[in-house]
């Protein structure tokens, strides 16, 4: 098994399966993937109901609890990454591997809905990540295999699919265009220059000087406070699930500084980042 950046990620599959029981690793689950290849039935999470068929995909993020009614015989894989993996990044010699994937993984946590399958913008991302799982979860469970470079290419790529085909904003109540923009801000989110007015207005097709106003019509609220809420949310998703430092956070969200970020933060959560960042530390 390899031992460098697999040691705390468990990929499990069950084929043909009447009964199932996701317990063992929930407490320390920090994130999963279920990829139901095939079969039928209802996936109950957080007491929601929900059917599944063959060829989808469910996220869950830490928290969620869930289990399975089946209906009729089937194949589920789950990809889990423990609480473990991305909380000893800063004294690992893969520190810049998870935080590239970190940054996936926090864009789809922030975006997922967990009420309904994934559901894929385009046929051939549909086709690529159905494919990819099945590599990624061959390679893991073969004994003669398992090359850590296929596992790694393999479930960077599933993360980059699924990160850029998660839903955003209901389409119940916005625009196709609206949707597309809020994902291309969480997309992006660690580029200030593809954020600016110009980018977004090259990108989308509206005039610089009205798409401040487009979006805050559309939304709610102001397209710079939207970003900036948004780049607070991934600094305490950081804070509770990484060992980053607050000057290390704020420099990869385009903060000034960490005392740029504390200030910031102190409006968000009340307190600064260094404090919030002490507090979980001394309820663990």
């Amino acid at each position: 098994m390899p031992r460098t950046i697999f040691e705390n990620i468990v990929i499990k599959k069950f084929e043909e399966v009447t009964a199932l029981a996701f317990c063992q690793y929930t407490p320390i689950r920090f994130f999963e993937i279920l990829f139901i290849e095939k079969g039928s039935g209802t996936l109950i999470i957080n007491n929601h109901r929900v059917n599944y068929d063959d060829n989808q995909i469910f996220i869950l993020i830490p928290g969620d609890q869930y289990n399975f009614e089946i209906e009729t015989p089937t194949t589920v894989s789950a990809v889990k990454f423990l609480n473990s993996f991305f909380g000893d990044m800063l004294s690992d010699e893969n520190k810049a591997e998870r935080k590239q994937w970190f940054k996936k993984i926090e864009t789809i946590l922030h975006g997922a809905d967990r009420t309904a399958h994934l559901d894929f913008h385009s046929k051939t991302d549909e086709s690529s990540i159905l494919s990819l799982f099945r590599v990624l979860c061959n390679e893991y469970n073969d004994e003669s295999l398992k090359s850590e470079t296929i596992l790694k290419s393999a479930l960077h790529s599933i993360l980059h699919i699924i990160s850029r085909n998660v839903g955003f904003v209901s389409t119940d109540s916005a625009d196709s265009r609206i949707q597309g923009i809020i994902n291309y801000i969480h997309y992006h989110v660690h580029d200030s220059e593809k954020l600016s007015k110009k980018e977004l207005s090259n990108q989308f097709h509206i005039s610089e000087n009205y798409i401040s106003q487009y979006f805050k019509d559309k939304m709610g609220i102001g397209l710079k406070k939207y970003i900036l809420h948004y780049k607070l949310k991934l600094a305490e998703t950081r804070l509770k699930h990484t060992n980053s430092t607050v000057s290390e956070i704020a420099h990869e969200l385009g903060f000034t500084d960490s005392s740029h970020l504390d200030k910031t933060f102190v409006v968000y959560k009340g307190m600064t980042a260094k404090n919030y960042q002490a507090h979980l530390k001394g309820s663990q």
